[in-house]
Protein backbone atom coordinates (compact mmCIF):
# COMPACT_ATOMS: atom_id res chain seq x y z
CA UNK A 1 0.00 0.00 0.00
CA UNK A 2 2.80 2.40 0.91
CA UNK A 3 4.40 1.73 -2.47
CA UNK A 4 1.18 2.60 -4.30
CA UNK A 5 0.84 5.83 -2.31
CA UNK A 6 4.38 6.81 -3.22
CA UNK A 7 3.80 6.00 -6.89
CA UNK A 8 0.68 8.16 -6.89
CA UNK A 9 2.44 11.01 -5.07
CA UNK A 10 5.45 11.11 -7.41
CA UNK A 11 3.61 10.44 -10.67
CA UNK A 12 4.43 13.34 -13.05
CA UNK A 13 6.31 15.29 -10.37
CA UNK A 14 9.21 17.22 -11.91
CA UNK A 15 12.36 16.41 -9.95
CA UNK A 16 15.78 18.00 -10.54
CA UNK A 17 18.73 16.00 -9.19
CA UNK A 18 22.27 17.38 -9.28
CA UNK A 19 25.32 15.15 -9.19
CA UNK A 20 23.20 12.48 -10.89
CA UNK A 21 25.89 10.71 -12.91
CA UNK A 22 26.90 8.30 -10.13
CA UNK A 23 26.43 7.30 -6.50
CA UNK A 24 23.50 8.63 -4.50
CA UNK A 25 22.51 11.00 -7.31
CA UNK A 26 22.19 8.17 -9.81
CA UNK A 27 20.27 6.11 -7.28
CA UNK A 28 17.85 9.00 -6.72
CA UNK A 29 17.41 9.52 -10.46
CA UNK A 30 16.62 5.88 -11.20
CA UNK A 31 14.22 5.60 -8.27
CA UNK A 32 12.41 8.75 -9.41
CA UNK A 33 12.05 7.19 -12.86
CA UNK A 34 10.63 3.98 -11.39
CA UNK A 35 7.96 6.00 -9.60
CA UNK A 36 6.85 7.78 -12.75
CA UNK A 37 8.35 11.20 -12.10
CA UNK A 38 9.67 13.48 -14.82
CA UNK A 39 13.39 13.42 -14.07
CA UNK A 40 15.92 16.16 -14.74
CA UNK A 41 19.49 15.02 -14.17
CA UNK A 42 22.52 17.28 -13.91
CA UNK A 43 26.25 16.59 -13.64
CA UNK A 44 29.56 17.69 -15.13
CA UNK A 45 30.28 14.43 -16.98
CA UNK A 46 28.08 14.47 -20.07
CA UNK A 47 28.92 10.90 -21.11
CA UNK A 48 27.96 9.45 -17.72
CA UNK A 49 24.89 11.67 -17.59
CA UNK A 50 23.64 10.42 -20.94
CA UNK A 51 24.16 6.81 -19.84
CA UNK A 52 21.99 7.42 -16.76
CA UNK A 53 19.41 9.11 -18.99
CA UNK A 54 19.24 5.97 -21.15
CA UNK A 55 18.70 3.83 -18.05
CA UNK A 56 15.84 6.09 -16.93
CA UNK A 57 14.25 6.00 -20.39
CA UNK A 58 14.41 2.20 -20.25
CA UNK A 59 12.15 2.43 -17.18
CA UNK A 60 9.55 4.23 -19.30
CA UNK A 61 10.08 7.61 -17.63
CA UNK A 62 10.63 11.03 -19.18
CA UNK A 63 14.11 12.43 -18.59
CA UNK A 64 16.07 15.57 -19.40
CA UNK A 65 19.86 15.55 -19.06
CA UNK A 66 21.60 18.90 -18.65
CA UNK A 67 25.38 19.11 -18.34
CA UNK A 68 25.87 21.34 -15.30
CA UNK A 69 28.77 22.57 -13.19
CA UNK A 70 26.94 23.62 -10.03
CA UNK A 71 29.81 25.87 -8.98
CA UNK A 72 28.90 28.04 -11.99
CA UNK A 73 25.79 30.14 -11.28
CA UNK A 74 25.04 30.53 -14.99
CA UNK A 75 24.98 26.74 -15.42
CA UNK A 76 22.51 26.48 -12.53
CA UNK A 77 20.27 29.11 -14.11
CA UNK A 78 20.44 27.23 -17.43
CA UNK A 79 19.48 23.99 -15.66
CA UNK A 80 16.33 25.60 -14.29
CA UNK A 81 15.48 27.34 -17.57
CA UNK A 82 15.78 24.10 -19.56
CA UNK A 83 13.63 22.29 -17.00
CA UNK A 84 10.88 24.89 -17.34
CA UNK A 85 11.12 24.83 -21.14
CA UNK A 86 10.63 21.06 -21.17
CA UNK A 87 8.25 20.45 -18.27
CA UNK A 88 6.83 23.84 -17.27
CA UNK A 89 7.31 23.47 -13.50
CA UNK A 90 9.63 22.29 -10.71
CA UNK A 91 8.25 20.27 -7.81
CA UNK A 92 11.40 19.00 -6.13
CA UNK A 93 15.04 20.10 -6.22
CA UNK A 94 17.59 17.65 -4.83
CA UNK A 95 20.94 19.32 -4.15
CA UNK A 96 23.15 16.27 -4.26
CA UNK A 97 26.25 17.33 -6.23
CA UNK A 98 29.31 17.19 -4.06
CA UNK A 99 32.99 16.42 -3.74
CA UNK A 100 35.03 15.26 -0.77
CA UNK A 101 38.60 15.74 0.37
CA UNK A 102 41.09 14.10 2.74
CA UNK A 103 44.02 16.08 4.07
CA UNK A 104 45.17 17.97 7.13
CA UNK A 105 44.11 21.61 6.98
CA UNK A 106 47.64 22.91 7.65
CA UNK A 107 49.00 20.90 4.72
CA UNK A 108 46.38 21.53 2.03
CA UNK A 109 46.30 24.17 -0.66
CA UNK A 110 43.65 26.78 0.06
CA UNK A 111 42.39 26.31 -3.50
CA UNK A 112 41.28 22.78 -2.50
CA UNK A 113 39.20 24.23 0.33
CA UNK A 114 37.66 26.78 -2.04
CA UNK A 115 36.80 24.14 -4.65
CA UNK A 116 34.99 21.95 -2.13
CA UNK A 117 33.05 24.93 -0.75
CA UNK A 118 32.13 26.16 -4.23
CA UNK A 119 30.71 22.81 -5.31
CA UNK A 120 29.12 21.56 -2.09
CA UNK A 121 27.77 24.77 -0.58
CA UNK A 122 27.60 27.38 -3.32
CA UNK A 123 26.33 24.77 -5.79
CA UNK A 124 23.34 24.19 -3.52
CA UNK A 125 22.87 27.94 -3.07
CA UNK A 126 23.05 28.68 -6.82
CA UNK A 127 20.65 25.90 -7.83
CA UNK A 128 18.19 26.71 -5.06
CA UNK A 129 18.27 30.43 -5.84
CA UNK A 130 17.55 29.72 -9.50
CA UNK A 131 14.66 27.36 -8.69
CA UNK A 132 13.12 28.76 -5.50
CA UNK A 133 10.37 30.90 -7.07
CA UNK A 134 9.13 27.93 -9.10
CA UNK A 135 9.24 25.69 -6.03
CA UNK A 136 7.25 28.28 -4.07
CA UNK A 137 4.59 28.21 -6.83
CA UNK A 138 4.27 24.44 -6.49
CA UNK A 139 4.58 24.40 -2.68
CA UNK A 140 7.37 21.99 -3.43
CA UNK A 141 10.45 20.60 -1.74
CA UNK A 142 14.13 21.55 -1.51
CA UNK A 143 16.40 18.70 -0.49
CA UNK A 144 20.00 18.93 0.63
CA UNK A 145 22.04 15.72 0.61
CA UNK A 146 24.37 16.62 3.43
CA UNK A 147 26.40 14.27 5.61
CA UNK A 148 27.00 13.33 9.22
CA UNK A 149 29.99 15.62 8.66
CA UNK A 150 27.40 18.40 8.51
CA UNK A 151 26.47 17.95 12.17
CA UNK A 152 29.67 16.46 13.61
CA UNK A 153 33.38 17.03 12.86
CA UNK A 154 35.15 14.70 10.45
CA UNK A 155 38.92 14.97 10.97
CA UNK A 156 41.05 15.47 7.85
CA UNK A 157 37.94 16.70 6.01
CA UNK A 158 37.77 20.33 7.16
CA UNK A 159 36.53 21.70 3.83
CA UNK A 160 33.98 18.92 3.36
CA UNK A 161 32.64 19.31 6.89
CA UNK A 162 32.53 23.11 6.62
CA UNK A 163 30.59 22.88 3.35
CA UNK A 164 28.03 20.50 4.84
CA UNK A 165 27.63 22.57 8.03
CA UNK A 166 27.08 25.54 5.71
CA UNK A 167 24.43 23.66 3.74
CA UNK A 168 22.67 22.80 6.99
CA UNK A 169 22.60 26.44 8.11
CA UNK A 170 21.45 27.61 4.68
CA UNK A 171 18.59 25.13 4.42
CA UNK A 172 17.21 25.43 7.96
CA UNK A 173 17.08 29.20 7.49
CA UNK A 174 15.45 28.82 4.06
CA UNK A 175 12.88 26.61 5.78
CA UNK A 176 12.17 29.27 8.39
CA UNK A 177 11.81 32.01 5.76
CA UNK A 178 9.25 30.00 3.80
CA UNK A 179 7.24 28.48 6.62
CA UNK A 180 4.08 30.35 5.57
CA UNK A 181 4.48 29.49 1.86
CA UNK A 182 4.15 25.74 2.14
CA UNK A 183 7.72 25.00 1.00
CA UNK A 184 9.13 21.79 2.46
CA UNK A 185 12.86 21.54 3.19
CA UNK A 186 14.52 18.20 3.90
CA UNK A 187 18.12 17.80 5.05
CA UNK A 188 19.56 14.31 4.62
CA UNK A 189 22.57 13.15 6.63
CA UNK A 190 23.76 9.86 5.13
CA UNK A 191 26.50 7.92 6.82
CA UNK A 192 29.24 6.47 4.63
CA UNK A 193 27.55 5.30 1.43
CA UNK A 194 29.00 3.05 -1.27
CA UNK A 195 29.77 5.48 -4.07
CA UNK A 196 32.54 7.00 -6.15
CA UNK A 197 32.96 10.06 -3.90
CA UNK A 198 35.92 8.75 -1.89
CA UNK A 199 37.83 7.64 -5.00
CA UNK A 200 37.69 11.17 -6.41
CA UNK A 201 38.16 12.88 -3.03
CA UNK A 202 40.81 15.59 -3.24
CA UNK A 203 44.15 15.29 -1.46
CA UNK A 204 46.22 18.16 -0.08
CA UNK A 205 47.43 19.28 -3.53
CA UNK A 206 44.04 18.89 -5.22
CA UNK A 207 44.68 15.56 -6.95
CA UNK A 208 42.13 12.72 -6.47
CA UNK A 209 43.14 10.09 -3.92
CA UNK A 210 42.19 7.31 -6.34
CA UNK A 211 41.40 4.57 -3.82
CA UNK A 212 38.84 4.51 -1.05
CA UNK A 213 40.24 4.02 2.47
CA UNK A 214 37.00 2.37 3.64
CA UNK A 215 35.22 -0.96 3.04
CA UNK A 216 32.52 0.01 0.56
CA UNK A 217 30.75 -3.36 0.69
CA UNK A 218 29.65 -2.77 4.29
CA UNK A 219 28.01 0.60 3.54
CA UNK A 220 24.48 1.56 2.56
CA UNK A 221 23.87 1.42 -1.17
CA UNK A 222 22.72 4.44 -3.20
CA UNK A 223 19.47 2.56 -3.91
CA UNK A 224 18.75 2.16 -0.18
CA UNK A 225 19.46 5.83 0.41
CA UNK A 226 17.17 6.87 -2.47
CA UNK A 227 14.20 4.89 -1.16
CA UNK A 228 14.60 6.43 2.30
CA UNK A 229 14.89 9.94 0.86
CA UNK A 230 11.71 9.66 -1.21
CA UNK A 231 9.76 8.29 1.75
CA UNK A 232 11.03 11.22 3.82
CA UNK A 233 9.94 13.76 1.18
CA UNK A 234 6.49 12.13 1.02
CA UNK A 235 6.17 12.30 4.82
CA UNK A 236 7.53 15.88 4.88
CA UNK A 237 10.28 15.02 7.32
CA UNK A 238 12.68 17.83 8.18
CA UNK A 239 15.81 15.81 9.01
CA UNK A 240 16.77 12.32 7.87
CA UNK A 241 19.76 10.67 9.54
CA UNK A 242 20.74 7.41 7.86
CA UNK A 243 22.69 4.40 9.14
CA UNK A 244 23.17 3.20 12.71
CA UNK A 245 26.69 4.67 12.80
CA UNK A 246 25.34 8.02 11.66
CA UNK A 247 22.60 8.11 14.30
CA UNK A 248 25.05 7.22 17.10
CA UNK A 249 27.50 9.90 15.95
CA UNK A 250 24.72 12.48 15.64
CA UNK A 251 23.41 11.80 19.17
CA UNK A 252 26.83 11.48 20.80
CA UNK A 253 27.94 14.89 19.52
CA UNK A 254 24.80 16.43 20.99
CA UNK A 255 25.20 14.73 24.37
CA UNK A 256 28.97 14.90 24.87
CA UNK A 257 30.91 16.87 22.24
CA UNK A 258 34.26 16.39 24.01
CA UNK A 259 33.95 12.60 24.15
CA UNK A 260 32.50 12.43 20.66
CA UNK A 261 35.40 14.42 19.21
CA UNK A 262 37.93 12.02 20.73
CA UNK A 263 36.02 8.96 19.57
CA UNK A 264 35.73 10.39 16.04
CA UNK A 265 39.43 11.25 15.94
CA UNK A 266 40.56 7.76 16.87
CA UNK A 267 38.08 6.12 14.52
CA UNK A 268 39.31 8.18 11.56
CA UNK A 269 42.96 7.74 12.54
CA UNK A 270 42.52 3.98 12.03
CA UNK A 271 41.77 4.47 8.34
CA UNK A 272 44.44 3.12 5.99
CA UNK A 273 47.04 5.82 5.20
CA UNK A 274 45.28 8.28 7.50
CA UNK A 275 46.84 11.78 7.39
CA UNK A 276 45.98 12.33 11.08
CA UNK A 277 49.00 12.67 13.40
Amino acid sequence: MAGKKLQKFYKDKVIIITGASSGIGKGLALEAGRMGAKVVIAARSEDKLLQVAREIEALGAEVLAVRTDVSNKDDCRKLVDKTLERFGKIDILVNNAGISMRAMFDQMKIEVFEKVMNINLMGAVYCTHAAINEIIKQKGTVVGISSIAGVAPLPARTAYSASKFGMYGFLITLRAENISRGVHTLIVHPGFTASNIRKVALTADGSPQGETPRKEEKMMTPEQVAKRVYRAIYRKKLILVLSFEGKVTYLLHKISPRLATRVTYWAMKKEPNSPLP
